[in-house]
């Protein structure tokens, strides 16, 4: 993208930007009296999707390497899930978003990986696991389009201020 890299970096360290574009992340609020990115750091997520409903996840940042990576893990420490006590080295998920400079700007990515703990897909395949392929490509498609409505969405606000 054509803009600063402080000014993504800046944007994607800011939890409250992905629940603007997101169509499952509404909601972000950091706990434990942080008020900023570190790595120890916790947040909520609060989440909607029509085949499970709403829920409420706490992040715990593992990486946060400025300017350049900003990652945390994703656990269900309401049990809505089903995983038992809370494990960060079994999270429902690991997001992360790398910064990268080139000439005339910078390179944004941002990666998910699901597992190895439960997540609402683990409900959903439960209550059908015949269609546990179909049921992981539909989620990942829905995954791909969520980071890339936030990818364009920080590259706009990005540009904009350029």
């Amino acid at each position: 993208m054509a803009a600063d890299s402080a000014r993504v970096w800046e944007l994607v360290t800011d939890i409250s930007v992905p629940a603007r574009f997101s169509p499952e992340l509404y909601r972000t609020r950091w706990l434990s009296g942080h008020r900023s990115p570190a790595v120890g750091a916790r947040f909520e997520g609060w989440n909607s999707h029509p085949a499970i409903g709403e829920w409420r996840t706490v992040a715990h940042v593992l990486w946060f390497d400025a300017p350049r990576l900003f990652g945390w893990v994703v656990l269900d420490e309401d049990n809505r899930f089903g995983g038992g006590p809370v494990d960060p080295e079994r999270p429902g998920a690991t997001w992360q978003f790398r910064v990268t400079e080139v000439d005339g700007g910078c390179r944004l990515s941002q990666s998910v990986r699901i597992g190895p703990g439960r997540s609402g897909l683990s409900l959903v395949i439960e209550r059908a696991p015949d269609q546990e392929e179909q049921i992981v490509a539909r989620r990942l498609a829905a995954l791909r389009d969520g980071m890339t409505a936030t990818l364009n969405g920080i590259k706009r606000e990005a540009e904009q201020t350029r």
